[in-house]
């Protein structure tokens, strides 16, 4: 099929017009604007069907044509969404195609194409990037289920192998990396659960040396750190999370070159196009909503975990998280960082003992009603849960041991509801709670 442009303006040409720049939305989104808040202000503003302020809910599955010379050219990759002409929502849907604009101005990408899903949209470029016998080199620490489908599930169903390394480690990162074999780089801005930091530019440099391709997860820190513009090719995100921040919505998204874009919506080779998790306009029209203010949200968020970590540090307990400066890659993820929005929303108490995780979970739910025991983040409510036991689940004991993920680790997404004394003084409440309990 022929190249269709996901990042083109959606204003309908006549049939035998021709364009002579093949990308002039992406030059006006920026891509190397430093600021995503900036580029995201830069990108086109998708006005309702009768001039609403909102960009309308394309909720059609198939699109008409007025003559059927029309269809034949749609089919054979001659006119397609670049001139507004649709064929089939899974496909393309105009909806669904706005909300890509914005994501790929916000990443920095010529274009992005949003999932159902954010494993559909992991599981998607890696079919698509790598054929059966490639070779992944990924990150030991990873979301479970990503580690799971390189681990398990990509193996079984296509022989597609994974060498899984310390990602800080970039001596073994670059032995494990084979020029001619290895497909992908796959790692997390920040690991999940783990919070380690991956140095993007210097990860990009060694594996573009070998030619091979550099997949960042950055459903952890958007806005935080834009790993596009620090040399990755593709930049993948959970929209679930941060992007939604009610924890109401499933949705992915790919951000990256717009020939991958394309390849991945082939009729004939495209893992998008042929595995078909499309996404709900109507679900596009929310995230679509949402994302000019992630930027305030980011910048509270990572308010509030900073000043957490500080004060569960001076109490005593154990706390993981990068905007400490004694976090091992707080210097890393400050170069890395636009200032404005912080170190991001996230933080882990390590209590040691699944049991102790457990109780101050409890304490801090249903006796001070800090947090909620939930898996996720995000929200506008603080998230825990016992990452061992949870969404790291999947990783066998060693696996775990090598993550450094112990079994009384708490991943903590920070909330923003409340002021940040009133919960303060919830965390204390039940920290005291705890401690009271200790002593008989």
């Amino acid at each position: 099929m022929a190249t269709l442009n996901p990042t083109l303006p959606s204003k309908k040409r006549p049939v035998s017009s021709s364009s002579s720049d093949p990308f002039p939305a992406a030059k006006k989104h920026h891509p190397h604007a430093e600021d995503p808040v900036a580029a995201l202000a830069n990108a086109r503003h998708e006005f309702g069907e009768h001039g609403g302020v909102n960009m309308s809910i394309e909720a059609s599955a198939t699109f008409t044509v007025m003559e059927p010379e029309t269809m034949r050219r749609m089919f054979a990759g001659e006119l397609g969404p670049d001139r507004d002409f649709f064929i089939y929502s899974r496909h393309f849907n105009p909806t669904v195609l706005g909300l890509g604009r914005l994501m790929a101005a916000m990443e920095g990408t010529e274009a992005a194409y949003c999932t159902a899903s954010g494993m559909s949209a992991v599981s998607a470029v890696l079919l698509q990037l790598c054929s059966a016998g490639g070779h992944v080199v990924a990150s030991r620490t990873l979301y479970g289920g990503t580690h799971t489908l390189l681990s398990n599930f990509l193996p079984r169903t296509s022989n597609i192998t994974t060498s899984f390394v310390d990602i800080r480690d970039h001596d073994a990162v670059d032995w494990a990396m084979v020029r001619g074999r290895t497909n992908v780089l796959y790692f997390e801005t920040m690991s999940n659960p783990t919070l380690t930091v991956a140095n993007v530019p210097e990860l990009c440099r060694m594996a573009h040396d070998k030619g091979i391709t550099v997949v960042v997860d950055n459903t952890f820190s958007p806005m935080v750190v834009s790993p596009a513009r620090l040399g990755a090719d593709v930049v993948l995100h959970s929209m679930s999370k941060f992007i939604s921040g009610g924890a109401d919505l499933i949705a992915g998204a790919v951000c990256g070159p717009a020939s991958l874009v394309n390849s991945m919506m082939d009729t004939h080779q495209g893992s998008l196009m042929l595995l078909g998790p499309t996404m709900n306009p109507k679900v596009a029209s929310e995230l679509a909503g949402r994302l000019p203010h992630l930027g305030l949200r980011m910048k509270e968020h990572s308010n509030r975990a900073l000043v957490y970590a500080t004060r569960m540090r001076k109490a005593g307990l154990k706390v993981i998280y990068p905007g400490l400066v004694d976090h091992p890659d707080h210097a890393t993820l400050k170069s890395m960082a636009i200032k404005e929005y912080g170190y991001g929303g996230l933080l882990c108490v390590d209590m040691e003992t699944e049991e102790r995780a457990n109780r101050l979970m409890n304490l801090l739910q249903n006796c001070s009603q800090f947090g909620l025991m939930a898996v996720s983040l995000g929200y506008y409510e603080t998230l825990m849960s016992c990452s061992g036991s949870s969404t790291s689940s999947e990783l066998s004991q060693e696996e775990k041991e090598l993550a450094g993920i112990s079994p009384g680790l708490v991943r903590m997404s920070i909330g923003f509801n409340g002021t940040l004394e009133q919960k303060w003084s919830q965390f204390e409440k039940a920290l005291s709670r705890m401690q009271d309990v200790s002593k008989v």
